[in-house]
């Protein structure tokens, strides 16, 4: 009985590493620019730093507005608190009030009859309030 011998194919090795050489080329090219790869984590190390300005800003709104609330106590009301927001809700001033039309922002709104610049507001606020 005679056995013949089968020569291995030469071309199974060389599909077989090019195969593997384009798998290693894709995970390399997945390392340096796919969605979590080098060049993205600059951009996402960005998108951390303003996510994490915004929950502060957030924050100080939330922690004003929790001031605000308990200022509202039930058993001890803050007589200028509930003067202020009656003056508001009426849109009534009196007299001798200095009235500082602001914006969504906090920003002094102008307007063609007042001209005033923020520092001159501010001086004449804070020479209101030492009177």
């Amino acid at each position: 009985m005679s056995t013949r011998l089968k020569r291995p194919s030469f071309w199974r090795p060389v599909f077989f590493a090019a195969i593997l050489i384009a798998l290693q080329a894709y995970l390399g090219y997945s390392v340096v620019s796919g969605q979590f790869g080098v060049e993205s984590q600059k951009q996402l190390e960005i998108d951390i730093g303003e996510l994490q300005a915004t929950s502060a800003a957030l924050q100080a709104e939330i922690d004003a507005y929790r001031h605000r609330a308990a200022l509202f106590n039930p058993h001890r009301l803050d007589p200028d608190i509930v003067s202020e927001r009656a003056r508001a809700l009426l849109s009534m001033a009196q007299p001798d009030d200095l009235v500082v039309m602001v914006d969504e922002f906090g920003k002094p709104v102008r307007s063609s009859s007042a001209e005033l610049a923020a520092d001159e507001l501010t001086t004449i606020i804070e020479a209101s309030t030492s009177q």
